[in-house]
């Protein structure tokens, strides 16, 4: 009884295990031959050279562009052919980007995967309070739950907004979360560029001032309004972080149909001409500044005006996406775990499984939104948190292709169980039977009776379940508590400068 009784309390007792970020050992689909590729990419130059990209209210960049022979009237920046692909030409095909601790940083660019957490919704759900605004609290519980998944690498950035603090002060809570709950890679605020300046301000007080400006500490969502509209704040906040050298993804938020045209061709077309104009900007504010090629693109329901998710559409802007951005040499953002599914129910998981894969076979270098996303990017949800959190191990496992050595192929234990034989006892079972498949943490494989008898509960249920053992059995990593002091000391200092401000 002793024995079963350890063996089951090491089954209940969570065990942290960190992987390291996805390298894959799988080609890339790619779906557009080279002719296609250069028949978009003379498209998306004929954008840039023939309608321009309008920077509005920023002198600053319109005066960059100038010095640089770019056509400027007014906002509207018109940038001869070749001109931005050859300062794109500067940013880094790859970059390290430097976590707390240093066994969790992440490489990204390359053949490597990294999966972030969802970003940016106002609202929160779990079982047992339903849909409503998220607060800090809720915010402070997704940072854990990130640190505490295996197969998120990232603790992202705005996981929710924390309604229950004004506009302009949360960013400080929240980069204090992940820079005290976690000791994975973050992302700084770029909802005005003095927000983008207190997190460069708490990233030297986290890693020391001689670090940051040596290293690359924050990866950044710069989000372009499209269509062919760079706008002053995320400009801002790209130019300071360009200038500290912490990387920017510069991504398209396109709905197609509405953002950019209906098809497929067209919309990539623009959104390659968008992040040619907002890489190229990044170099000329500092050459050699990494820099992330965004895609963000979901289709349009034409009956309702909802944005759809996990759609063909969207699957084939990643793939030709992520083919453009290897030509151009920079790393690829895209993919996610996406639906428009209100709850975590069948919609959400078939939406949810056709954005991952597609993410993973397209290339994708920078997963956001990989886990904890729902209802179009509304709420961030506990329980889907941890089914895609589950889901991102089977990722991991594609990624690794197949084995066709020795012990991969097998052939003495195929030649010793003979035919009419079985496997279960032998000695090559014996020896692989624990890494040889995936293992979920969450899905349900028991015998009917037993699950009947156990309340016939559904998924939903076991992923919240797996979420309160998670928080149950978390710890904070260490953190120097004068670091912790002097964070706290900004973020009080900082707050108290400032009226509240709620928009």
């Amino acid at each position: 009884m002793g024995g079963r009784a350890a063996r089951r309390e090491a089954r209940t007792t969570q065990q942290i295990e960190f992987s390291k970020y996805i390298e894959r050992q799988i080609p890339n689909f790619e779906i557009l031959n080279t002719e296609a590729l250069e028949v978009i990419e003379h498209s998306a130059e004929g954008i840039l050279e023939e309608i321009g990209i309008k920077f509005p209210d920023n002198e600053f960049a319109l005066t960059l562009w100038r010095d640089v022979g770019a056509d400027v009237k007014e906002d509207i920046v018109k940038i001869p052919r070749g001109l931005a692909r050859k300062l794109c030409a500067t940013a880094p095909a790859t970059f390290t980007q430097h976590a707390r601790s240093q066994t969790n940083n992440v490489v990204i660019g390359g053949r490597n995967l990294v999966c972030a957490p969802v970003y940016g919704p106002p609202f929160i759900r779990d079982l047992e309070n339903g849909r409503r605004y998220a607060e800090i609290a809720d915010f402070e519980k997704l940072v854990k739950l990130a640190y505490m998944s295996k197969w998120v690498h990232h603790s992202g950035g705005t996981l929710c907004e924390p309604t229950d603090i004004p506009v302009n002060k949360r960013h400080l809570d929240m980069l204090f979360a992940h820079m005290t709950l976690s000791d994975k890679p973050y992302m700084g605020s770029v909802t005005a560029p003095e927000r983008a300046e207190d997190s460069i301000e708490m990233s030297e007080i986290l890693f020391g001032k001689k670090f940051v400006s040596e290293h690359t500490v924050m990866t950044s969502l710069i989000n372009i309004n499209s269509p062919l509209v760079l706008d002053a704040t995320m400009m801002g906040a790209l130019e300071v972080y360009a200038r500290s050298n912490q990387a920017c993804i510069v991504s398209p938020f396109i709905v197609g149909g509405a953002m950019a045209p209906v098809t497929v061709a067209g919309t990539l077309s623009q959104v390659l001409a968008e992040v040619l104009a907002g890489v190229g900007y990044s170099q000329l504010v500092r050459q050699g500044a990494p820099v992330i090629f965004g895609t963000f693109v979901t289709s349009i329901d034409m009956n309702s005006g909802a944005p759809t998710f996990g759609t063909p559409e969207s699957s084939k802007v990643l793939y030709g996406a992520g083919q453009l951005a290897r030509r151009l040499g920079i790393p690829f953002r895209s993919g996610g775990g996406l639906c428009g599914s209100k709850v975590t129910d069948a919609q959400a998981a078939y939406e949810t499984s056709n954005s991952l894969h597609a993410g993973l076979m397209g290339g994708v270098n920078f997963m956001l939104h990989s886990c904890g996303w729902l209802e179009g990017g509304l709420v961030a949800s506990v329980e889907k948190f941890i089914m895609d959190a589950d889901q991102l191990g089977v990722l991991n496992t594609l990624s690794k292709g197949i084995e066709v050595d020795k012990e991969g192929l097998a052939f003495e234990a195929i030649k010793d169980v003979a035919p009419g034989g079985h496997f279960l006892g032998c000695n090559h079972t014996q020896k692989n039977f624990k890494s040889a498949f995936w293992r979920s943490d969450i899905l349900n494989y028991k015998p009917f009776e037993t699950w009947q008898e156990e309340g016939e509960k559904d998924l939903t249920f076991e992923a919240n379940k797996r979420a309160k053992m998670l928080l149950k059995n978390y710890e904070p990593p260490d953190l120097d508590i004068s670091k912790r002091e002097e964070l706290s000391e900004f973020v009080f200092k900082k707050k108290d400068s400032m009226p509240d401000a709620f928009v």
